[in-house]
């Protein structure tokens, strides 16, 4: 990989001549595993101003300065789309916040049911990978992560005006199409929502129940597949 295939994700805002100080990983990362020198020229991005072409102005093994040159891509708009799915363990936990990225969801809510078998999240971790996940795919933004909560909360609290699409494995509901507006997909743990959860999801007006298709899925597979149908069509 050369310098200039590099996308980083940087948090300050981003203009012509903005200087960028990286962080301790980015700048190890930079100066000690590519062998970046200075002059070089990058890829930046911080999910408000687009992408912008970047040059290496000043690096040493612990810390790299970079400026800002000129714009790539400008900010566009991207899905209003929120993935609520049954917290997993770590390594599925791990595979579907690096998918959701991918897949272009704006914000990744873990849930705790009744059948989920873990509670909580290393926040950092996650967000760590799915800044690397938006890094590698081309993306201009970042979701936002959220603490887990547990599912009666998040449906006390469930916004009047977005639309909730709840994936049911029984195959009850008509297969899941693309949503656009703001929208979300919830996804159960393994062996499902119970049947008291459903009845409390299902007296929320804007609970859709849906199918992702004829096959029974992992709890895993349920969410990275259902926001592929979700979002196909979406920018």
């Amino acid at each position: 990989m050369s310098i200039s295939s590099i996308r980083l994700y940087v948090p300050s805002p981003l203009s012509t001549g903005a200087e960028i100080a990286l962080g301790e990983a980015q700048s190890h990362y930079l100066a000690n595993v590519m062998r970046a020198t200075a002059g070089e020229e990058l890829r930046v991005f911080d999910g408000v101003s687009g992408e912008w072409r970047a040059n290496v102005t000043k690096i040493s093994k612990k810390a790299v300065l970079l400026t800002a040159l000129t714009q790539t891509r400008p900010q566009a708009p991207e899905p209003d789309a929120w993935l609520c799915f049954a917290l997993l363990k770590r390594a599925k936990t791990d595979m579907v916040v690096e998918k959701a990225t991918e897949l272009g969801v704006s914000v990744i809510q873990p849930i705790i049911t009744a059948r989920t078998n873990a509670d909580h999240v290393n926040l950092d971790r996650l967000r760590a990978i799915a800044i690397e996940a938006a890094e590698q795919c081309e993306r201009l933004a970042v979701p936002e992560i959220r603490p887990p909560l547990q599912l009666a909360r998040l449906m006390a609290d469930w916004p009047a005006e977005r639309r909730l699409f709840i994936a049911d494995e029984r195959r009850t509901g008509s297969l899941l199409g693309n949503g656009a507006g703001q929208v979300a997909l919830m996804t159960g743990p393994e062996g499902g929502f119970t049947e008291t959860e459903l009845e409390a999801i299902g007296r929320i007006p804007q609970v859709t129940r849906v199918s992702l298709g004829a096959r029974i899925l992992r709890a895993e597979t349920a969410a990275i597949a259902g926001l592929a149908l979700l979002l196909a069509a979406q920018p």
